[in-house]
């Protein structure tokens, strides 16, 4: 008994000395309560996330069927041999007509989409569209009229470092998977996976297989679209990353209207992020806000006052970091009407309107080089406002711009790349992509070419 009452003393001297250790430790009051769960949520929304596969047929061009005694030998047939490619990945259902949203990545190039349903059903499906921007795809279940389960887009706005969260997708082709964690982070901006670095960082294990994938609340609401991971191993180290669902509903939006491409507000701009020496330099606390480095004539930000120098610190209301958060953050601004910039200029708070409006994209006027040339294959053109503000060009910049090398052109295996810009060919101004049409025809055999790469010029001779 007296082992009994000092075990009792002490027990209730650690209490006393811990009054939270009691309040936040108690035995379940119910079987309710010991049956605490995740299934009700997952049963809701598991539905709605697919899987989707991916094909593509590639040439694979053996060099030994290019001689006749090697194929006769082996009795074997010439000329390049189709193989099958296939990728897989996750998918969310976001419109009961059957259209499902998913990476970009995850079906780049595929001659044919197949989606996978919950309850195994399989349908084909066509891309209705894809935004490379956001790493974005939209695609549409063919022949089917039923009505389809689906997620509501979330507010991602709402989300709190902290927020319980759910991924599902189909990891490593196993089948539908469910992991749950939290949210690490919000408005990481320096990922380096798309041109909009504005991502939701979870700890949810997120493998191969679940890009596309639904990252749920505790709602069964969709935060955001699975997309990458951070992993040396190839698999989950705990630091996955998802698109948020504000990003979603734009594309989404554009998709329903019928659009090829997405439509976004176009600021007219040149941003910089804002270094320390610079902070130093504004007289700053920290160096944070986006820096306007120069202002395109007759454009939004130029109508709406904005100059080079001043600092953005704020759009709507919403604190802005650096200019990867302004992009995102004014890119699912929906156009039409006008957004609030809360700029510093020379130490003082200004308040501008700017106009939610598209950069204009007249006389683009993309081609394929087929000349005989350096050039051959390449997909070119000119740079409108809107190219620019697509592969953050300067407007002002003079040139034709390559959109794609193209595979296994004569363009790509001299080394041309997707953004390089063509200036002068063999001592003549490249001003439009008919000039470079022209030049590529003229059959030369020496090519002195000048071009812009990263913002440096660069020199090549070719040939000779």
């Amino acid at each position: 008994m007296t082992l009994i009452r000092t075990f009792a003393a002490l027990l209730l001297s650690v209490l006393a000395a811990s009054p939270t250790l009691a309040q936040d430790r108690r035995v379940p009051a119910s079987q309710a309560e010991l049956r605490l769960s995740y299934a009700p949520i997952v049963q809701r929304v598991q539905p709605a996330v697919v899987n989707v596969y991916a094909a593509k047929v590639v040439q694979n061009h053996n060099p030994f069927l290019d001689d006749p005694i090697f194929r006769r030998f082996f009795g074997l047939q010439g000329g390049p041999q189709e193989q099958m490619q296939r990728s897989l990945g996750s998918g969310v259902m976001v419109d009961p007509s059957g259209l499902v949203v998913t990476n970009v990545h995850v079906i780049e190039g595929a001659d044919e989409v197949k989606v996978s349903l919950s309850d195994k059903r399989e349908f084909e499906a066509e891309i209705v569209l894809k935004d490379s921007r956001s790493d974005l795809a939209v695609l549409k279940l063919k022949n089917t009229k039923e009505q389809f389960p689906t997620l509501e887009l979330a507010n991602s706005d709402e989300l709190m470092v902290g927020d319980v969260v759910m991924a599902i997708g189909n990891p490593f082709g196993v089948g539908q998977t469910v992991t749950h964690g939290i949210i690490s982070a919000l408005a990481r901006t320096q990922v380096g996976i798309t041109d909009y670095q504005f991502f939701i960082q979870t700890d949810a294990a997120i493998n191969p297989g679940n890009s596309g994938g639904a990252l749920v609340d505790m709602t069964g609401k969709l935060v955001g679209i699975n997309t990458a991971i951070y992993s040396r191993s190839g698999g989950s180290q705990g630091i996955g990353f998802a698109i948020p669902a504000n990003m979603v509903r734009v594309v989404v939006a554009s998709a329903k209207s019928g659009g090829k491409a997405v439509k976004r507000p176009w600021l007219g701009a040149k941003l910089q992020a804002v270094s320390p020496d610079i902070a130093d330099s504004l007289g700053l606390r920290s160096p944070s806000g986006a820096l306007v480095a120069n202002v395109v004539p007759n454009s939004p930000a130029a109508r709406a006052g904005l100059k080079a120098s001043d600092l953005i610190t704020a759009i709507d209301g919403q604190t802005i970091d650096d200019p990867n958060a302004f992009d995102y953050r004014f890119a699912t601004r929906p156009l039409g009407g006008t957004a609030q910039l809360d700029v510093q200029r020379a130490g003082k708070p200004v308040k501008l309107q700017v106009a939610l409006e598209t950069a204009p994209d007249s006389g683009r006027s993309e081609m394929v080089i087929n000349g005989r040339s350096p050039f051959q294959g390449a997909k070119v053109a000119n740079i409108s406002p809107a190219l620019a503000d697509e592969m953050h060009l300067d407007a002002d910049t003079e040139g034709v711009v390559v959109l794609e090398p193209g595979d296994d052109t004569t363009a790509a295996n001299v080394g041309f790349q997707k953004g390089d810009i063509i200036m002068a060919v063999n001592g003549q101004k490249i001003a439009k992509t008919a000039d470079l049409e022209k030049t590529s025809r003229d059959g030369a055999r020496i090519w002195r070419i000048t071009l812009l790469r990263g913002g440096q010029q660069i020199n090549v001779t070719l040939g000779g």
